[in-house]
């Protein structure tokens, strides 16, 4: 669909991470008028109805996925139970009931509470900056099997984590900088580098926003069923300490109240 110039700089305003949802927005709404151009009025028409609705179209959560349920093709952890049964709980905690509980005056989108998983370590759905962000992942694991000193581990690995010793004829990981994306388990030949524990990583408490924030990582690799108890207990301790809409990566200081979700 055509955009005139007027329309374009209008949307080059919105934020870039949610700049996307709304030119489809607004071209759905160019469509419902029988328009094929998108023109400064089909934009402000489309802001008017999407600020006059907001309040009804929030649901108290966002739970998301870098492809939705289809997953990620570079995954490395097999996330759509994951995904169904997050919102499952989602929607068991009545976090909208909640907020309307909690936050004076209308509600926005900022007010929700957000979770997101990334398949893999590329995090295309940007869990370092939601309430709760996941990410698959793949600890490499190097076996007894014969090296071939192919190479090809050392040429896939974006982050220069994998060296080959030539003298001992074995690859070395550096796991500092690893970011267990299963990559070099996959180009392996020999299966000297194979996939070892799979499961997922935990970031707590990013957010955008006047004051932006980072989440920060947990230690270690968690299983689906762990990464729900995880969720839970941040839900638990929200609920517990958030009021008039504060943002959980507001309250966020540490994972010391997680201690009964191991």
């Amino acid at each position: 669909m055509q955009w005139t110039p007027e329309a374009e700089d209008a949307v080059k305003k919105v934020p870039f991470f949610v700049r996307k949802k709304v030119r489809a927005r607004v071209e759905k709404e160019a469509r419902l008028t029988g328009r094929d151009t998108v023109t400064l009025a089909v934009v402000q028409t489309a802001r008017k109805k999407f600020l006059d609705n907001m309040s009804s179209e929030i649901k108290g959560y966002q739970v998301d996925a870098c492809f939705g349920a289809g997953g990620c093709p570079n995954r490395t952890a097999e996330s759509e139970n994951l995904l169904a049964r997050l919102e499952e709980l989602l929607q068991a905690e009545d976090l909208l009931g909640f907020l309307k509980a909690n936050v004076p005056g209308d509600l926005k989108y900022h007010h929700e509470f957000r979770v997101t998983i990334s398949d893999c370590p590329n995090a295309c759905s940007r869990p370092q900056i939601k309430d709760i962000g996941i990410i698959g992942v793949s600890a490499p694991v190097i076996t007894e099997e014969a090296c071939s000193l192919c190479g090809n581990c050392v040429e896939v690995c974006r982050d220069q984590a994998v060296q080959l010793d030539a003298d001992a004829e074995i690859p070395v990981i550096d796991s500092q900088l690893c970011l267990q994306c299963g990559l070099c388990a996959k180009e392996c030949p020999t299966g000297t580098i194979v996939d070892g524990q799979k499961g997922y990583r935990v970031l707590l408490g990013g957010k955008l926003g006047r004051h932006p924030r980072l989440a920060e990582p947990l230690p270690g690799i968690h299983t689906e069923d762990k990464v729900l108890k995880i969720v839970k207990k941040c839900i638990d301790y929200y609920k517990a300490n958030s009021r008039n809409g504060a943002r959980f990566a507001e309250l966020y200081s540490g994972p010391a109240f997680l201690d009964e979700a191991n």
